[in-house]
């Protein structure tokens, strides 16, 4: 088995019990505001994980699934526009003053375009593939750089909120021709709520889970779908292009054409048409062989528990600025069931983790010690205080709440407080 495999696995599940401790001060620098939602222009439905940036700058987040976005901008930064940039949409761009705007609804124009004149055939996609990772060296940051992010998971069981955990994390990131042996990342600060109820005391958690943004940076990390190797286990087809932040892409899906001793993916490459950048990927464990998808991604349980996977899968996506693309937004979810022996009855879990990019430094960086650094066998939730403060993120960009997400959190924190 490749080495990526195992990097994943560690990062991945978790069973054990609950329970503190970490808190850094925040950002003091003054800022102004922007935040409303975001719309389909025809069908009015809320448009999840739209790119909102400030234009020429670093600094940037994504709406949530209910479309709602928020997005603090430092004053210094003297920002003109914020731009709302989403896949299959043209861009739109809001322009600011330096001055509070709230509730604004933005309505984003779907994409719609034919191939080009250009006739892509069935074998073209495969060298197109090689092409652009051949290019990586070429698209991608040739130097250091340290990200600045927002990391939150979530445990569901069944649609009830049993474990929230959230952090402001700093990534150092090496060139990316360095691959990921010494990219590293360290909490800020964050903070948790787990359910006290009895019958949630199967606690899931996730090992590593802030280095979601080390290992399943795809393009950093090409063992886990691009290096030549790992290439020639799947078949490449040409889909019909489509626009991300105002650019075409080139639409490639790939499926495994061969069987090995572990799961591989199924998914979509998005390629920048003009740079061939990989500007975003979709994939999911195949799920074929579950009793292989199990091996992979269960870390450990308790006895006699069953455990079956539903789905695993991934999104990642990278942002151009200034003729280089930038790691921008990492989305994780994994689907299983539990159930114990001699009960009638199983359990749907789910594990939702993500993380934003909401800053960018090039200049001046300093490395993340590997003492600081957080490890891919460590528990978010078991390194972070509960929550306690309304502005607890004070500067900092995170992904807003969901309105669900928000009635969970007033409903965890009357469980601390009667216990």
């Amino acid at each position: 088995m490749k080495r990526v495999h195992q990097i994943i696995s560690t990062s991945l599940l978790l069973f054990i019990f609950l329970c503190p401790v970490i808190d850094a001060s925040a950002q003091e620098d003054s800022f102004f505001t922007v935040s409303g939602s975001i719309k389909d222009r025809v069908t009015r439905r809320p448009l999840e994980y739209v790119t909102i940036t400030v234009v020429d700058h670093n600094i940037g987040t994504v709406t949530n699934t209910d479309g709602e976005f928020t997005l603090k901008i430092p004053h210094p930064t003297n920002a003109v526009f914020v731009e709302c940039s989403h896949i299959g949409y043209y861009s739109y761009r809001i322009p600011v003053k330096g001055e509070n705007i709230a509730n604004v609804e933005v309505t984003l124009i779907a994409y719609a375009a034919a191939l080009s004149d250009v006739i892509i055939r069935g074998w073209d996609a495969r060298h197109l593939m090689q092409e652009a990772v051949n290019k990586i060296p070429k698209n991608y940051c040739a130097s250091p750089s340290q990200l600045t992010g927002f990391y939150r998971e979530t445990v569901q069981k069944r649609r009830t909120y049993i474990n929230i955990s959230e952090a402001v994390i700093d990534m150092y990131k090496t060139s990316y021709s360095e691959g990921v042996d010494r990219d590293l990342v360290q909490v800020i600060k964050g903070r948790k709520l787990l359910s006290q109820k009895a019958s949630d005391t199967l606690a899931v958690k996730l090992l590593g889970g802030p280095n979601l943004s080390i290992f399943v940076d795809i393009v950093k990390n090409p063992d886990i779908l691009l290096d030549k190797e790992t290439l020639s286990n799947f078949s490449f087809t040409m889909e019909d292009m489509t626009q991300i932040n105002g650019r075409d892409q080139y639409v490639i899906s790939f499926r495994p054409q061969i069987i090995k001793p572990y799961p591989l993916y199924i998914g979509k490459f998005y390629i920048d048409k003009e740079s061939l950048a990989f500007t975003r990927a979709e994939f999911k464990l195949d799920m074929t062989d579950r009793n292989k998808a199990s091996e992979m991604i269960l870390k450990k349980k308790p006895f006699g528990l069953n455990f079956r996977p539903e789905e695993v899968s991934y999104v990642v996506n990278y942002q151009e600025r200034g003729g280089i693309s930038y790691l921008s937004y990492i989305g994780n979810e994994i689907r299983f069931r539990c159930d114990w022996r001699r009960r009638l009855f199983s359990t749907n879990y789910s594990i939702v983790s993500e993380m934003v990019v909401t800053d960018v430094k090039m200049q001046n960086i300093t490395a993340i010690s590997r003492r600081d650094a957080f490890r891919p066998n460590q528990i978010l939730n078991d390194t972070v205080m509960d929550f306690y403060d309304e502005d607890f993120w004070g500067a900092y960009n995170i992904i807003e709440p969901t309105e669900s997400l928000e009635s969970a959190v007033n409903r965890l924190k009357k469980q601390q407080r009667s216990n």
